[in-house]
């Protein structure tokens, strides 16, 4: 492969800066985006329907006799329930992961598959936490205390750190089993 295909196959890396700001105005514009949608219909479909709606549905199925129902952003049930405000719908890491795949050096292809399926990803996490939530509220608040301030959060962002960096991983293997062993001076292995 000639070093002009190779150069062409893998994007070019920027300056450490440049994917910094990228990374950081990405966020920022995401943010403020849905800032500016609190109390829209988009925000209730969002928390009330998205996210509560399934969380309900998973609860009903796992805990039928618990008979919870979705009322809004909260989620109820006889012996308590909880919550889901702005925040608790995991947009922020959804944000987070998509800012971080617009900064890092992919293909469009990779950061398109990598944002549809980490949406699926913090999704399906977030609905983990969310169930954890309520269990724990209705039979452990101390621990619900832990888990809601410290331990979801943290692993909620972690995994999704781990999931960037297995797209990133992905994309750089299939790059090099695009570029033929000893093309451009190195081995692909």
């Amino acid at each position: 492969m000639t070093d002009e295909a190779l150069s062409q196959a893998q994007p070019p890396r920027a300056p450490i800066w440049r994917v910094a700001l990228v990374f950081l105005l990405a966020l920022a514009a995401l943010q403020g985006g849905w800032s500016a949608l609190r109390g829209s219909a988009a925000e209730r479909a969002v928390i009330d329907q998205a996210t509560v709606g399934t969380a309900v549905i998973l609860v009903n199925r796992l805990t039928p006799e618990v008979a919870a129902q979705a009322k809004g952003s909260r989620i109820q049930a006889a012996g308590g329930g909880i919550n889901v405000l702005n925040g608790c719908e995991g947009t922020e890491v959804l944000f987070l992961l998509w800012a971080a795949l617009l900064a890092a050096p992919l293909s469009w292809r990779w950061r398109l598959q990598g944002a549809l399926l980490g949406a699926l990803w913090v999704f399906a996490l977030n609905q983990l936490r969310l169930l954890a939530l309520f269990y724990s509220y209705r039979d452990d608040r101390p621990l619900f205390n832990l888990l809601h301030g410290l331990v979801a959060p943290g692993v909620l962002v972690a995994a999704t750190l781990l999931f960037v960096a297995w797209v990133y991983r992905r994309h750089d293997a299939s790059q090099r089993l695009a570029v033929p062993a000893g093309a451009g001076g190195f081995d692909a292995a």
